[in-house]
């Protein structure tokens, strides 16, 4: 059954393997995929020592592995900071045991790297994450193509708009299929965010090489037909930021301590400060909805709620004529 039959491909190509700098190796795995589907993205899950309840909330953290396996999403996609200390084998030890149930129920993770997943010894960090990743072979940025949509996963220890890395993603974005309604970049930190370093109890302000890349793709937008759609993390919360029509999502809210953002009236969350969740993305011909799931504790009780569902629209690709 082909695309148009609504059957369509789940590829992995890796970009550019981490031993070896620069150079572009094309490996992959390839699995039947239908349209309609459904994937996962969140962040910032900072897997540890359940005892260690400063760095993650275990008991949120854990809810929300199981609340993910629950959805059957056709895969995961995380957006950094899964382990609390990247060199720290009993961290990658607890999310061995912790998100068991994905393995069981044989979901794909997708990571991106993030900057605790980097932490300490490097070369020992790295051993331990492709450990637990090896789809992606070594690579530190790679693609991910879903039937209808391409995911572009960045490493942003790395510059994203130069150098290899830079070189690997302007040559996928110009050389997009026709028939890529959505391009999901997916890395750790925020091209935009409302937290800065200062905000009290912790946070981070958006970054120079973060911001470069929003402009190249906010130039790109209007010369493509596929909707750019960018989901990050590092923000222990949830944002949603539309600039020049691209979209933005911070989602880092996996368990981490929470940073707190200042809401306007009007923003669905305003008034919560503390916004443990993951994103639902639902994706269909021509069609994105991303909806926040939230989670919130209170005496021991999980309340779920979706305070926000955003649906992006690609444009009808126009046939080309005969002779042309």
């Amino acid at each position: 059954m082909t695309l148009h039959k609504f059957l369509s491909y789940f590829l992995l190509i890796a970009g550019t393997a981490s031993v070896l700098p620069g150079q572009t190796q094309p490996v992959g795995r390839m699995t039947q995929i239908g349209l309609p589907f459904r994937f996962v993205a969140y962040g910032d899950t900072r897997f540890t020592d359940p005892k260690n309840t400063d760095a993650s909330n275990p008991v949120v953290r854990q809810m929300l592995v199981q609340a993910i396996a629950d959805a059957h999403p056709a895969f995961i996609s995380i957006g950094g900071d899964i382990a609390y200390r990247g060199d720290d084998v009993n961290d990658w030890k607890i999310w061995d045991k912790e998100t068991a149930v994905w393995r069981d129920k044989k979901i794909p993770v997708y990571p991106a790297l993030g900057n605790h997943d980097l932490f300490g010894d490097q070369s020992v960090a790295l051993a331990n994450y492709f450990q637990r990743f090896p789809d992606i072979q070594t690579n530190r940025y790679y693609s991910v193509r879903a039937a209808n949509t391409l995911l572009l996963v960045l490493d942003s220890s790395l510059d994203e708009t130069s150098g290899p890395q830079g070189e690997w993603l302007a040559h996928e974005l110009d050389q997009l299929p026709a028939d890529v309604d959505f391009v999901c970049l997916i890395l750790h930190h925020p091209p935009y965010t409302d937290s800065t370093d200062q905000t009290v109890g912790g946070g981070h302000s958006a970054r120079t090489p973060e911001q470069a890349l929003a402009q190249a793709l906010e130039e790109r937008q209007p010369h493509t037909r596929a909707r750019f759609v960018v989901i990050a993390g590092h923000v222990h919360n949830y944002e949603r930021h539309e600039h020049s029509g691209v979209t933005y999502f911070v989602t880092g809210g996996g368990g981490a301590h929470p940073y707190f953002i200042t809401r306007q009236p009007g923003d669905p969350l305003f008034g919560k400060a503390v916004n443990y969740h993951y994103l639902l993305v639902e994706v269909d011909r021509g069609k994105m909805k991303i909806t926040m799931e939230r989670v919130e504790l209170a005496d021991g009780k999980a309340t779920w709620s979706t305070p926000e569902a955003v649906e992006i629209v690609a444009p009808v690709a126009i046939p080309v004529k005969a002779g042309k």
